[in-house]
């Protein structure tokens, strides 16, 4: 498809930057102070490896992701404190080292805070890694959307022609509507093993069946029916969308005794529960 184009069910909305309803918080107070920013030099920066991690295997990983994409409208400011005239690294390790290994960015702009004592220094860098919000693999791909990735574009076209929609977030109380979905991630591995046409013909007959939501569990186990040797052919699509209508309670508390007797993954389990209950779906 157009990587340039978003589907057509795709809505552009923004909302503005307004205060939250919060009268019994108390407030913090404000220091006297602001953080700085300057421009310096990526290879002046230290890190402090008494409360600073090393580099990992993903840390590695990361920065030669860093390198080899670098793009300023990605770059996120490194956390720094001025410590006698050192510039510590309180947050962005990585990206300053990235910014170093590239070899052709001479100069980063950080922004500078205060911290005299180490436990400061540590409590922050404490701070800025655990006090996030991680985005979600629903939220991620819908910003790849808006930005144009081709398999996110890809996905978003299969799900709207088999009538899934993706969620950015759960609904209130995880009352998902039929064909809701946040299996972004199983979707794509669908893709992958059985290309669009295939992963279309799974959700649709998870869709068919009013499955709420499309999980991933389901996912894999239509798939397992549709395309594995063991049951390819056995089974017509529209009978396993009925069994999964008529009895979903039932296929669920069965697949799960016997996920736990026998051993195997619950999208296998699921799968065989349904091939046996088969014939409960005709007529």
């Amino acid at each position: 498809m157009d990587g340039t184009s978003l589907p057509a069910t795709a809505i552009i909305s923004v909302r503005p930057v307004a205060a939250l309803d919060f009268p019994d918080l108390p407030r913090a107070e404000v220091p006297d102070w602001m953080p700085e920013v300057r421009l310096v030099k990526p290879a002046e920066l230290v890190v402090d490896e008494g409360y600073q991690r090393g580099l990992s295997d993903r840390s590695i990983r990361l920065i030669r992701k860093i390198v080899a994409e670098w793009s300023w409208l990605a770059f996120k400011p490194p956390i720094i404190v001025d410590v006698a005239g050192r510039l510590h690294v309180i947050d962005g390790q990585h990206t300053a080292i990235g910014a170093v290994t590239h070899g052709g960015i001479p100069l980063i702009p950080v922004l500078v805070v205060r911290a005299e004592a180490v436990a400061e220094r540590a409590s922050a860098f404490v701070r800025h890694n655990r006090d996030r919000i991680q985005v979600t693999a629903t939220q991620l791909h819908v910003a790849l959307v808006a930005a144009g990735d081709e398999d996110a574009l890809t996905m978003a076209q299969v799900c709207e022609r088999a009538g899934v929609r993706i969620l950015k977030n759960p609904p209130p109380f995880a009352r998902f509507k039929p064909g809701e979905c946040m299996a972004v991630t199983t979707v794509q591995a669908v893709i992958n093993r059985r290309h669009a046409k295939g992963a279309r013909e799974v959700l649709e007959v998870c869709v068919k069946g009013g499955a709420a939501p499309v999980g991933a569990v389901l996912i894999r186990a239509v798939e397992h029916l549709l395309f594995d040797k063991e049951y390819k052919g056995q089974i017509e699509p529209d009978r396993i969308s009925a069994l999964i209508q008529a009895m979903p309670e039932q296929i669920e508390s069965e697949a799960k005794r016997f996920s736990a007797e026998r051993k195997v993954p619950l999208w296998r389990a699921t799968a065989s529960v349904i091939f046996m209950n088969r014939r409960k779906a005709r007529g």
